[in-house]
C-alpha cells in the first residue's frame, strides 16, 4: 500500500511562527495588565504570574516593586493608551528610556 503526498507546503517550508511582544493586556488585566502580558509573552498562565507577585510581596515586599517597574516599562497595548494613566504611563517609560539611552551614550 502506497501513501499518498501531502497536499500543500510542507512544515519545513512555512514561515516561523512570529514571537509575541511583550506588551501589557487588555484582555487579561486585573491592574494594570502587566500580568497578562507576561502571561501571553511566556505562555505561562496568568494566575501564576499573579500568585508569584503576591508570593514576593508577602516575603519581602519587592512584589509590589517588580510589578510597579514592569507597569512603567512594558509598553501599553495599543499605539494610542486610552486611559490618563496608561497617558501617564507612557510618558514617564518614554523619560525613562530617554535618561537610559544619555547614560548609555556617556
Amino acid at each position: 500500500m502506497t501513501t499518498a503526498a501531502p497536499i500543500g507546503p510542507s512544515p519545513s517550508d512555512l514561515p516561523p511562527a512570529p514571537t509575541p511582544r511583550l506588551r501589557r493586556s487588555t484582555t487579561d488585566r486585573m491592574v494594570g495588565g502587566v500580568c497578562g502580558g507576561l502571561a501571553d509573552y511566556t505562555g505561562i498562565d496568568a494566575v501564576l504570574w499573579r500568585v508569584a507577585f503576591i508570593a514576593l510581596t508577602v516575603l519581602g515586599g519587592s512584589g509590589v516593586l517588580f510589578y510597579a517597574v514592569l507597569w512603567v516599562l512594558m509598553p501599553a497595548p495599543s499605539a494610542n493608551p486610552d486611559t490618563p494613566l496608561d497617558r501617564g504611563v507612557e510618558r514617564l517609560r518614554t523619560a525613562v528610556e530617554d535618561v537610559a539611552q544619555r547614560l548609555h551614550r556617556s
